[in-house]
């Protein structure tokens, strides 16, 4: 089957399709419009493109929040299902495109929602940072378990000590694997109980508690004990 031709005209030998980035500055410059806001329209095009791209980073019900059209919608889908290269920046041509037609509230809806993301990304990070802490005092040092049963009094204070005790235990190796760690320099082991004492600091936090730290995954060898 033949493709159909686009439309378009030629300039000095050059074919230039219609509704292209140098059709709109052509018409532009028939219409007489001065230098200056012909940059202004290509700084703003590309800041939708842009804004288009990020768009395929934001969270599903943020995401339906903002209300975009189905077709930006769906085309924002694709691009998320295309792996190749050319196929994807030929899509994302056309998000951007989509783009350009969307109603100012719907563009500043769609930055709010991506600011909105970027701030629970950065607060996430710092109660993580923030169960790290509390974890590491626990262990190491008995007077905090009063200091975090003042701030936190629902805690199971049982399960809470269990933990720490276990976590020490785990961390302390005998015989020759102490040896071993010294030797060569190795951290602690960390099992079980350092996970799951990180869990409950998190839950009490404010957190999920199915997060976890960047150092808890340091030690899965599947032998807690």
């Amino acid at each position: 089957m033949s493709r159909k031709p686009k439309k378009g005209y030629f300039v000095k030998g050059h074919f230039v399709a219609e509704g292209s980035e140098l059709d709109i500055q052509l018409k532009a410059e028939l219409k007489g419009t001065p230098d200056a806001s012909r940059t202004d329209l290509k700084r703003e095009s590309d800041e939708l493109q842009d804004l288009g791209k990020e768009l395929l980073t934001l969270r599903a019900d943020l995401f339906d929040a903002v209300g975009l059209p189905d077709k930006l919608a769906d085309a924002l889908a694709e691009a998320r299902r295309i792996t190749n290269f050319e196929g994807k920046r030929r899509q994302m041509q056309y998000v951007g495109k989509l783009m350009r037609k969307l109603d100012p509230e719907l563009v500043d809806a769609a930055r709010q929602a991506l600011e909105e993301q970027r701030k629970g990304s950065a607060t996430e990070k710092l109660q993580l940072h923030l169960a790290e802490q509390w974890r590491d005092r626990l262990i190491a040092d008995d007077d905090t378990l009063a200091a975090w049963m003042a701030e936190h009094p629902t805690t199971d204070t049982q399960q809470l000590r269990a933990l720490i005790r276990q976590a020490r235990k785990d961390a302390q190796p005998a015989g020759k694997e102490a040896n071993v760690q010294v030797s060569q320099g190795l951290a602690p082991r960390k099992g079980r109980a350092y996970r799951e004492l990180f869990q409950l600091v998190r839950e009490h936090l404010g957190g999920t508690g199915t997060a976890e730290s960047s150092d808890v995954n340091e030690d899965e060898d599947g032998s807690d004990e």
